[in-house]
């Protein structure tokens, strides 16, 4: 089961960041993960944390606009090369990805990526890479708790 991300549009001024984060700090929420895109007047700020339930709620209390996307995240050895032996594995199988960020987890051997790919071959995407000796780490779905 993939993990859910949750993309917040804010606009593109100082303190819009800030402001979302103290959303979550206020409420305990954990950041897993953070990607920022801007464009002219507003940004996109890409998340993983540890409640997806818990900040969507807080969120929309706050009064952001938000989505949520199902992403493959993907633990990789912490060691040069790594992420290349993924994308070639899911390249030979002529999987697409959309984009992808990487991000920090709780042991020091070992890197993440959040990969975003077409909805229909995530499950797919998953099988390959775990038959290619790449775990991936999954979500409860019933609050977006992360298993790790």
């Amino acid at each position: 089961m993939p993990i859910k991300q949750i993309s917040v549009f804010i606009e593109n001024k100082p303190g819009s960041l800030s402001a979302v984060a103290n959303v979550l700090r206020e409420h305990k929420i954990d950041l897993r993960a953070l990607s920022l895109a801007d464009v002219q007047d507003y940004g996109i700020l890409r998340i993983i944390v540890d409640d997806v339930y818990a900040a969507t709620t807080v969120l929309r209390d706050a009064g952001y606009v938000f989505k949520i996307t199902p992403m493959l995240a993907v633990v990789l050895k912490d060691q040069a090369g790594s992420l290349a032996d993924a994308l070639e594995v899911l390249g030979n199988h002529n999987i697409n990805i959309e984009y992808l960020y990487a991000f920090a987890g709780r042991e020091h051997d070992r890197a993440y990526v959040a990969f975003r790919l077409d909805d229909g071959e995530m499950d797919k995407a998953a099988a390959i890479l775990q038959e290619a000796g790449f775990p991936t780490i999954s979500s409860d779905g019933e609050n977006g708790k992360i298993l790790w």
